[in-house]
């Protein structure tokens, strides 16, 4: 007898059509149909432990491919558990598409089995949240929540499906074809594109800030392809920490100098100190090019007249347009804004030179630059390796001293806990390169169960667990702010974190000395398994980079 064609095998065959091969999920109740159908279509499921690091998974998955990472969990507490994490994902601008089981819509308003408002409580961290309302309509909802996620700034997608749907006929005819997932693009006229182009050759110390999005691999080859086309330093920002982001070193000096900046898909928000002096001088022009006019209002309302011009266009549309206008251009001002150029990098790279020989002053402990700088062999023997860095301070010193191909970090969201799930996501993307996920304690023991998930797929990589007992990000605001005899609830017992690991099936290693730490990374990373190397160190501070004057 011939099975009838659901609404879950729609999803299924149109998930393929749209190319998605892999799903990050988590079983329950109302989603059982979908398990079912992914079955007779190859579509491969990586059950997690907890459904905020299916969507962490798929946000990775997302940031490292760039194609669209999706999630699936169950409805009511499934759902709800996954909505925390779509913050991140969309502060990441990351193109992500939640699929939620619902109670089904027979049954909505009668006390149905985990009814919930679900659209509603996933819409304000989504660009879209809806409730699916026919099995007609599952396959082509899903070609345009990954429409959506895709276009214009990316960002998260959720869409709702009732149980009843997924298990009831659904027209095969109605399949969308592959161009309804793809994302329509908002070009930057010549025109504009040229006047902008004009406005930043005029500049004697111009600067382009490009957001998050732009913080992929393939993002950065292109903004340091637009930096050389156009003789002006194009950086990339993804950082709660902002014009203070350890990553790039001395950059706030240089930004104080700037005497036009143009925001290209960058938000002009706290990480700026929302344009306003002394972050940026009072007299710096600003221009700015994004897909959202809400956002360009925003900008005019926080710097006024300072906001000389302004376009909405596509991030990577407006890239390809401005280098298109340099193309043979001819400047008497190219070489002073090539040293300007230089100046800029020179600052970004620069570090603090009693780095090199910072030593803890705690018995047993390294400090965070000790507990990170050996780690940059292990990224280094790869040229597409991954670094994941997830914490409070410690993953400030993480990305201040490692740098790597490909990146991965909590983002402007500036919530953690995601490193594990970012990793395990990250070895599926690459299966062959080195993997290294610096995160605090406090991180570790959010998604702790996931090093069962990384055993059961055989997801090898290493984590580095910088180990001081407390949540030192709130320590050190609570100690600057109230002073060390008013710290409460920081504390945390110095875990054998190693050891955790290792009763998951995993490798663990414990470091107390600095002298220790490079042989038991390489004996992590040679163990073949999920791997924790647990890093007793001090609570230092996070960096903030100034070069002396």
């Amino acid at each position: 007898m011939a099975r009838i064609f659901r609404g879950a095998d729609a999803l299924a065959h149109a998930l393929r059509s749209a190319g998605v091969a892999r799903v990050f999920t988590l079983s329950g109740n109302h989603v059982m149909p979908v398990f079912d159908a992914t079955i007779d279509t190859g579509i491969s499921l990586l059950h997690t432990r907890h459904e905020a690091a299916a969507v962490h998974m798929a946000d990775a998955w997302a940031r490292l491919t760039g194609e669209p990472g999706v999630a699936l969990v169950t409805g009511g507490p499934g759902h709800a558990n996954a909505v925390s994490a779509l913050y991140t994902a969309q502060m990441a601008e990351a193109p992500v598409v939640l699929l939620s089981g619902h109670a089904p819509r027979s049954e909505l308003g009668m006390g149905a089995f985990q009814e919930m408002r679900q659209a509603e409580m996933a819409a304000p961290v989504t660009k879209a949240s809806w409730v699916c309302a026919s099995a007609d309509e599952v396959a082509t909802d899903l070609a345009r929540a990954i429409r959506i996620a895709r276009s214009g700034r990316p960002g998260p997608v959720h869409l709702s499906l009732p149980a009843d749907l997924l298990e009831q006929a659904a027209d095969a005819a109605r399949l969308p074809r592959v161009q309804a997932f793809e994302a329509p693009v908002q070009p930057l006229p010549i025109a504009h594109a040229q006047s902008i182009f004009a406005r930043l050759r005029q500049a004697k110390r111009p600067l382009v800030l490009a957001g998050p999005s732009c913080m992929t691999k393939r993002g950065r080859e292109r903004l340091l392809a637009l930096e050389a086309a156009i003789a002006v330093p194009v950086i990339g920002m993804e950082s709660p920490r902002g014009v203070n982001d350890p990553s790039l070193g001395a950059f706030a000096q240089m930004l104080a100098q700037a005497d036009c900046v143009l925001l290209l898909g960058k938000r002009c928000d706290f990480t700026l100190k929302f344009g306003q002096p002394p972050v940026f001088d009072a007299g710096c022009a600003m221009l700015q090019i994004d897909s959202e006019t809400a956002e360009i209002e925003r900008t005019r309302h926080a710097v006024g007249a300072r906001l000389s011009e302004a376009h909405a266009a596509d991030t990577f549309a407006a890239i390809e347009a401005l280098a298109t206008c340099a193309s043979g251009a001819h400047d008497a001002l190219a070489t002073s804004r090539i040293a300007w150029v230089k100046e800029v990098r020179d600052a970004i790279a620069w570090r603090p030179p009693e780095w090199d020989s910072v030593v803890s002053g705690e018995r047993e402990r390294l400090h965070p630059v000790q507990a990170c700088r050996p780690l940059q062999r292990l990224l280094d023997a790869h040229p597409d390796s991954v670094l994941v860095s997830d914490g409070g301070e410690i993953g400030q010193w993480a990305q201040a001293c490692l740098s790597a191909p490909n990146r991965v970090i909590n983002g402007v969201a500036g919530s953690i806990g995601a490193g594990l799930a970012f990793a395990l996501a990250a070895r599926v993307a690459k299966p062959d390169v080195p993997v290294v996920a610096v995160m605090g304690d406090g991180t570790f023991g959010f998604h702790a169960a996931e090093i069962d998930t990384a055993v059961r797929y055989s997801l090898p990589f290493v984590a580095v667990v910088g180990n001081d007992a407390r949540w030192n990000a709130e320590y050190q605001i609570q100690l600057k702010g109230y002073g060390a005899d008013r710290l409460v609830g920081c504390e945390l017992r110095p875990t054998r974190y190693d050891q955790v690991c290792a009763a998951f099936g995993g490798h663990g290693e414990l470091v107390t000395e600095a002298a220790q730490l490079d042989a038991a990374a390489s004996r992590a990373r040679d163990s073949g398994l999920p791997a924790c190397v647990n890093v007793m160190i001090e609570g230092a501070a996070a960096p903030i980079v100034r070069r002396p004057a």
